[in-house]
């Protein structure tokens, strides 16, 4: 199977004069891409533009080569494409494996045999396969959002979109999230949105969105060096020229400055969220 190729290009969209997406670029084909950013920046609208939920109201978007302005573009799209929206709503009195079973056969998957096998073999990888006759209303919450992720990954999708795959779940649950979604990158183009920077980190491209457009594309590393002689730990309380600051235990200040740090500070290496902060700064 080959990674979808995403083109899209000048994206914009608006809410009751709002706009939500102001210009945004974005390429791709393979791999793991976070969006990356505050809430409320746009990044789920995207996210619902690239699985043909929403229409933009200007701009292009090809998924490998498919409008999906175009009726019959769009249903070839969807054959490729699994998406786990922000909040997957399924019906809370079905049985998980008849939840799933039932998006299958939306998904294109008619042969009984067949999509039977693959709903067992998502909720295998999820981890739920010892609850797929149980209800869905009996589901902790992320073992719901498990069960979103399972029903993204029916069929083997070529374009996987995952609107904050992780929230609202435990540390064990997430990492259980992560990895499973990191196992796919080789094999498909699956794009993320989230606001929290420890999830973007194992992504190999993050895309920093704000107030609806593209501030940076690049790799984790690249993004932390945005941040390049600006974090430092002093002794002292941080001044006017401080973005964000924390005591440390050994009683020090550690530092992220609007400004490059001072002749006499102790820099050190930035972080991701460090990075991050600089390029959302810049943007404002």
């Amino acid at each position: 199977m080959t990674a979808a190729q995403l083109l899209g290009n000048g994206l914009t969209k608006s809410f009751d004069d709002r706009p939500a997406l102001a210009g945004v670029d974005l390429a791709a084909q393979g791999g793991l891409i976070a969006v990356l950013g505050p809430n409320g920046v746009g990044k789920t609208t995207l996210l619902r533009c690239i699985a043909t939920v929403l229409v933009p109201d200007s701009g292009s978007l090809l998924i490998d080569g498919l409008d999906p302005k175009h009726e019959s573009d769009r249903i070839e799209i969807r054959r490729r494409l699994g998406y786990q929206p922000q909040q997957a709503n399924f019906a809370v009195s079905a049985r998980v494996f008849d939840a799933l079973d039932y998006l299958a056969v939306l998904k294109g998957i008619d042969d009984d045999r067949r999509r039977r096998q693959w709903v067992f073999h998502v909720l295998e990888l999820v981890g739920l396969r010892d609850r797929a006759h149980d209800k869905v209303a009996e589901l902790s919450g992320g073992m719901r959002q498990r069960l979103g992720l399972a029903q993204a990954m029916l069929g083997q999708p070529s374009l996987i979109v995952l609107d904050e795959p992780a929230a609202g779940v435990d540390p064990d649950e997430r990492f259980r999230i992560r990895d499973l979604i990191a196992q796919r990158r080789t094999d498909a183009t699956v794009i993320m949105s989230t606001h929290l920077t420890d999830e973007a980190a194992v992504c190999d491209t993050i895309v920093v969105l704000n107030e609806g457009t593209v501030r940076f594309v690049g790799s984790p590393n690249t993004l932390a060096k945005q941040a390049a002689g600006r974090a430092w730990v002093a002794d002292q309380p941080p001044n006017a020229n401080a973005r964000a600051s924390w005591r440390q235990a050994d009683g020090r200040y550690r530092i992220l400055g609007t400004q490059p740090a001072p002749p006499n500070a102790e820099t050190v290496s930035p972080t991701l969220e460090d990075g991050y902060l600089t390029v959302v700064d810049r943007a404002a």
